[in-house]
């Protein structure tokens, strides 16, 4: 939870590449931004993080697997093929009854790829990043979620060095749920400890 971190690497020079070519084509009429927008949102909700929301589920369903995963996160997402560039060294903190967790990078953007996707916006902007830490219940609150007093929130600012993913409690009336089943209900920002999970209508 360290506060004196690196920004991130500058941009490669491949990403500086397509960069420039997005641009050629947006001005010669050749891309359509709204195309552009349609595939980010698709990584950034609803490929991205199912890589996420299917280790969450594993973890609910697997006691092994969940102490693994609290125990080394890197080697335990690996386990189930999610690893690379922005997920070297993760770590899994887990939400409870006593304790909710949420993550923030205060001086960049630092944010786990492999397994949630493109950072959303927010996560990038200024307030987020400086209220986060600041005032979390606060920020909470205005995502909806309501943490008691009794409860302890810790926020973890992610580094060039670390990553977090939250594991977020498993919702009650689930019991009955399948891996998959379950996996749909996870949502990107349950890892990232703006929202809770819950149950499907019954």
């Amino acid at each position: 939870m360290a506060h004196d971190h690196a920004h991130n690497a500058p941009p490669s020079e491949t990403a500086m590449r397509v960069k420039a070519l997005e641009t050629l084509l947006n001005e010669k009429g050749l891309l359509d931004p709204a195309a552009i927008d349609a595939l980010v949102e698709t990584y950034e909700i609803r490929v991205g993080p199912r890589n996420g929301a299917k280790v969450v589920a594993r973890a609910w369903t697997d006691p092994d697997y969940k102490q693994r995963l609290l125990a080394d996160g890197t080697k335990a997402i690996a386990e189930l093929g999610f690893s690379g560039v922005q997920g070297e060294d993760m770590v899994v903190v887990e939400n409870s009854d006593e304790v909710h967790n949420l993550v923030t990078c205060t001086l960049c953007s630092c944010y786990p790829w492999p397994t949630l996707g493109l950072p959303p916006i927010w996560y990038k902007s200024a307030p987020f990043r400086a209220r986060s830490v600041i005032d979390p219940r606060g920020v909470l609150e205005e995502f909806g979620v309501e943490v008691s007093e009794d409860i302890e929130v810790r926020v973890w600012d992610s580094n060039a060095e670390l990553r977090y993913l939250v594991l977020p409690q498993r919702p009650a009336g689930t019991e009955g749920m399948s891996e998959d089943e379950l996996a749909a209900l996870v949502t990107r920002d349950s890892m990232i400890g703006t929202a809770l999970v819950e149950a499907p209508a019954s």
